[in-house]
């Protein structure tokens, strides 16, 4: 896959979510609009993709708010007082933690500009037909990866009604029993 391609989809899925890429172009970039061609042209042949791609407009439409995300949060090592006066070190190991944000896009900016390639990162979160089409071709004959097995609705099955107990008649033993 292009660069190029990459774009379009970035962009198309973008849009539907409800990102403006023709208002984006032509008032972050300040060029006038010819075509979507020339426009993703423009992006990829001088490397304005960054702008797009690091574009608050373009990451909060991309990474729509509510989305659950996963990230890593990393080893820590800090110096606690005690109720004593003394210190201690605490150590905590890295986690993985899942999260559905409002802010989302954020956190995905932020790793973003950590990433070597903005656009790998980017490509990590779509789901394109050539990478199902790769896993296959790369996969050596004598060990295909076993189809994944069918979702097969369920039979519901209804569970016999339980006889209800009657309902009690009368005082309880205990409250038959004068009070010592």
């Amino acid at each position: 896959m292009t660069r190029l391609d990459l774009l379009k989809i970035l962009v198309g899925q973008a849009r539907t979510n409800g990102f403006e890429f023709r208002r984006w172009y032509t008032t972050r970039l300040g060029v006038p609009w010819i075509s979507a061609d020339a426009a993703f042209t423009l992006l990829e042949s001088q490397r304005r993709y960054y702008a797009l791609l690091f574009s608050h407009e373009f990451a909060s439409t991309f990474w729509k708010d509510g989305g659950e995300i996963t990230f890593q949060v990393a080893a820590q090592t800090f110096e606690r007082v005690l109720p004593g006066g003394g210190s201690a070190t605490v150590t905590r190991k890295p986690f993985t933690r899942r999260s559905s944000r409002r802010d989302a896009w954020r956190y995905h900016l932020r790793e973003m500009a950590l990433a070597e390639e903005p656009l790998r990162y980017m490509r990590k979160y779509l789901a394109v037909e050539e990478d199902l089409d790769d896993d296959m071709e790369t996969a050596p004959a004598n060990t295909m990866p076993a189809p994944k097995p069918a979702k097969v609705a369920a039979k519901k099955t209804v569970a016999p009604k339980r006889q209800s107990k009657p309902m009690p008649t009368g005082l309880p033993e205990f409250l038959k029993r004068p009070y010592p």
